[in-house]
């Protein structure tokens, strides 16, 4: 009888131990469900699905067959900052603030400027970078402000904020595929003009392209867009950005890509 009991004893002993075993397993797993983003709601466990165009360098651009540039680093090192493995995804840039709503990228880190119509589909961070709308011409434009730009021939790329700055001044605004393209078009002696990002204008030049800055239009908030759905994920980003401000980081990424800091925000005079 001592014997069985013994065994009997032994045997919940054991019972117990692996009970144990196998709350704190589920606690692990718990804990690390935590730690891959599962607070998240993310496409993928894990991943943080992000969309740039890939057409618009120097902020995002193909280096073989991945994406490279200011945006891409900087939404992988968001990912890094929330323990978890940076997707990329290509898309054309007209159809990604509409991917993010539907769900099909967690975010976007391609150079949106905020407007009220884009806020209407996706929230936005806080601005990782400032730019601003210029007129390139080609050299014997007789385009010399945007006094001059009434009822010219002016392209656009298409789904970008210029489109709406562009019909202030005409509305004869042919739209292409990315900026590079309109800029291209430009110096083949296609239309009169292009309202583009300043930097990816000096970009072009810097790339042999004959085109002109006949001056700025404005200053532009550049952010990244979430889905409306997924407020967790944006005040997670939101943090990271303004931890990678503090330490320089953000500055750093833009000096490697741009070659100047455009984190912060510039002074405007009334």
């Amino acid at each position: 009888m001592k014997r069985l009991n013994i065994a009997i004893f032994s045997a919940l002993i054991l019972l117990l131990l692996a009970a144990c075993g196998s709350e704190e397993s589920s606690t692990n797993a718990d804990s690390s469900e935590a730690e891959a983003g599962g607070e998240y709601n993310l496409i993928k466990d894990g991943k943080l699905t992000f969309a740039a165009s890939g057409e618009f360098k120097p902020f995002s651009y193909m280096e073989g067959s991945e994406m490279v540039g200011y945006d891409i680093a900087v939404g992988e090192a968001i990912a890094e900052k929330l323990g978890l493995e940076p997707v990329q995804q290509k898309a054309k840039f007209s159809g990604i603030v509409t991917g993010v709503n539907e769900g099909r990228y967690d975010i976007a880190v391609a150079s949106h400027t905020i407007t009220d119509e884009r806020k209407e589909q996706v929230n936005f961070t806080e601005p990782y970078y400032y730019s601003g709308p210029v007129i390139y011409t080609r050299p014997d434009s007789d385009i010399t402000s945007a006094d001059d730009l009434k009822g010219k021939e002016i392209s656009v790329s298409r789904g970008s904020s210029y489109v709406s700055i562009a019909e202030e001044y005409t509305d004869n605004i042919p739209q292409v595929d990315s900026d590079v393209v309109a800029l291209q078009s430009l110096a083949s002696g296609h239309h009169d003009a292009v309202i583009t990002d300043d930097i990816t204008g000096i970009t072009a030049i810097e790339n042999g392209l004959e085109i002109e800055n006949r001056g700025q239009l404005g200053v532009s908030n550049q952010a990244i867009a979430v889905n409306k759905e997924n407020e967790e994920l944006l005040n997670a980003i939101d943090e990271a950005l303004q931890e990678m401000k503090d330490s320089g980081e953000l500055a750093e990424l833009a000096e490697e890509w741009i070659g100047e800091d455009i984190t912060e925000e510039p002074e405007t005079t009334e």
